[in-house]
């Protein structure tokens, strides 16, 4: 044991750690330093050493053979096999594999050797574990006050990219912002314009807003995503949202509720990838944009003389555009803390939504306030800008220059969707209580602002090819309608839709007359007489009854049909004289040649007659008094 630890004190140290910690070289083991002391051995030496072996071993008691004489002489002859390393290694390994062989065979057997650990002094460990704390202690010491002088230059640094990027943030935003909304810089604060004076406009709001820097969020901490470094400030006035809200309004029973329109209404939804501020910019500019339309409005309202007065209460305009219908124009503006009353609108239905008048009064709008408009161009005509004698005077410049307002434009719309929408229902109306004859409508999609236009065909169920004859065109403008015929003849209505009304039921009536005229011809009868205007008979309220008469291929028979918008269908049958049941006794008409005249009339009742309309009627009546081929 005392050798052991003898041994390990005199071993060698091969390294020395960071941290402290010896690496010493491993002792040999008993085979390897029998084979180290093997090799000191020189097997090739004379067998003289044998012979005075004695005496050279009580000369020489370490085995050290003095010199030869001859010093010429080689003492250790190389092999000349180039295998012969390789081969002692061998021999060697065999041979220290027979001895463990044997050392464990005799080990198992347990009756000549065995095995017992060897225990070690602890005092004499706990040396070198000290040794080995205090320098593990001295490196960490080391290597904390590195980390710890890392850390506050990465503390700094991230602090000062942190400042820089906020600044480098805010300028990026300041410029996305400038590049979309006009900003001028006053002292130490950037202003803002939301107004329309580049576009020519002279409403007196400045429309000023403040572009400031956002520093309530503290960048050591999460970031939220909807974070923005710049905010804008706008003035109190302008906050929240705005609209301009259009109703057409009946006051009487007979004109129906046409409905409401909402201008320049933004719904609160953030696009993807819009900052807080681009809205809140939006929503101002939309509320002065509605200030500024209707303030023009109103003025207009004032100036403008009409037979009845418009009038203007607080945020509303009223005007009546027709009797019994009313107009409103309202402004609606509602701000984030308090709503007003006129902010929540009506939930009104799909159907009450004028889409067509919404689009026109858009259209509308852009094109006469928001367009710019420059202060000096040459456009108009030439001698407008010419000098002499043939340059315009004041006069006619005066007279070029004048055109409508921006409130009378919006009436004269709301008179034509009115008109419109009241000759739509008039039509429709008939159509669905009049089945014979039927009435069509084909509206066209291409119309102008202020004039639409309808095709109306009254025809009958199966005869539409022969029965084309009331074909009209109904031009339906601001204030009155005009209806052109298939002959070209014009005729114009105001918009009273009685007038209208009665019009379209004495066409009606006259279609029943036109259409017996070409069932005649188709039949092969003779047109006796054809009118219009009857002046014969009770005299109608609406329009003026048409009448007709037909007389068979024979001559025999012979139809009269008389027709009004209120007192009806009237169908009269002539038989010749032989036919009749009771002919009058006359004293003048003596000769019998007379008999083969026509008798007198006899009315057919037509409600009792089979047919799905009038003019199948008149078919089969046709048909049977027709003589058989």
């Amino acid at each position: 044991m005392a050798k052991s630890c003898f041994l390990q004190l005199i071993a060698q140290v091969q390294e020395v750690s960071l941290d402290g910690l010896e690496t010493y070289v491993p002792l040999l083991s008993m085979s390897q330093n029998l084979a180290k002391l093997a090799q000191r051995i020189d097997f090739n030496q004379s067998s003289d050493s044998d012979e005075d072996g004695p005496e050279r071993e009580s000369r020489e008691p370490w085995g050290k053979p003095e010199p030869e004489e001859d010093e010429g002489t080689v003492k250790f002859q190389p092999s000349l096999w180039p295998w012969d390393s390789v081969r002692n290694n061998l021999r060697s390994a065999l041979t220290e594999m027979c001895v463990l062989h044997d050392v464990l065979s005799v080990l198992k057997d347990k009756k000549y050797m065995a095995l017992d650990p060897v225990s070690q002094d602890p005092a004499l460990t706990k040396t070198p574990q000290v040794f080995q704390l205090i320098s593990k202690k001295k490196s960490l010491a080391t290597a904390a006050q590195l980390l710890l002088k890392g850390a506050e230059k990465l503390t700094k640094s991230l602090a000062e990219n942190q400042e820089q990027r906020r600044q480098r943030d805010f300028n990026s935003e300041l410029l996305r912002l400038r590049s979309q909304w006009k900003l001028r810089k006053v002292g130490h604060k950037i202003l803002g314009d939301l107004s329309y004076r580049s576009a020519g406009s002279l409403f007196p709001h400045h429309g000023t807003f403040e572009v400031i820097k956002n520093t309530d969020i503290d960048l050591d901490k999460k970031v939220p995503d909807d974070y923005c470094p710049l905010n804008v400030q706008i003035p109190s006035d302008l906050e929240g949202s705005a609209y301009i809200k259009v109703s057409i309004q009946k006051q009487s029973a007979d004109i129906g509720d046409l409905g409401t329109v909402s201008l320049f209404r933004r719904q609160p939804k953030a696009k993807p990838g819009s900052q807080m501020w681009h809205l809140k910019l939006e929503a101002a500019q939309n509320v002065l944009l509605c200030k500024e339309i209707f303030a023009q409005l109103s003025r207009e309202a004032v100036q403008i003389k009409s037979q009845i007065p418009h009038i203007v209460v607080k945020n509303q305009i009223i005007s009546q555009p027709f009797p019994g219908l009313q107009l409103s124009i309202s402004l609606c503006h509602s701000t984030g803390e308090k709503k007003s009353q006129r902010a929540s609108p009506d939930k009104s239905k799909p159907d009450d939504h004028l889409y067509v008048l919404e689009h026109n009064l858009h259209q509308l709008i852009r094109e006469v306030h928001t367009m710019p408009h420059p202060a000096s161009s040459p456009f108009g005509h030439k001698r407008l800008r010419l000098a002499g004698p043939m340059a315009y005077d004041k006069a006619e410049i005066s007279s070029l220059q004048q055109s409508e307002g921006l409130l009378e434009k919006i009436i004269k719309q709301a008179k034509h969707i009115f008109l419109r929408s009241r000759t739509a229902r008039t039509i429709d109306s008939l159509a669905s209580r009049i089945e014979d004859p039927q009435i069509q409508a084909h509206w066209s999609n291409i119309n102008s602002v202020y004039e639409s236009s309808v095709k109306v065909l009254i025809t009958s169920q199966g005869y539409e090819q022969i029965c084309k004859s009331i074909q009209l065109q109904l031009n339906i403008g601001v204030e009155q309608i005009r209806v052109v015929h298939r002959d070209g003849r014009v005729i114009t209505l105001s918009h009273q839709e009685q007038e209208l009304q009665d019009f379209l039921l004495s066409q009606m009536s006259q279609h029943q007359v036109h259409a017996v005229q070409q069932l005649a011809k188709v039949m092969g009868w003779h047109v006796l007489s054809f009118s219009n205007h009857v002046g014969l008979g009770p005299i109608e309220s609406i329009g003026n009854a048409s009448a007709i008469t037909v007389a068979s291929p024979s001559g025999e028979h012979a139809i009269s049909v008389r027709n009004g918008p209120e007192s009806g269908c009237k169908v009269l049958v002539q038989f010749p004289r032989n036919q009749a049941k009771e002919l009058p006794k006359s004293d003048a008409v003596q000769d019998a040649r007379w008999t083969h005249l026509r008798g007198p009339y006899r009315e057919v009742h037509c409600g009792r007659m089979e047919g799905r309309n009038f003019v199948y009627k008149m078919e089969l009546l046709m048909a049977a008094l027709s003589p058989c081929p």
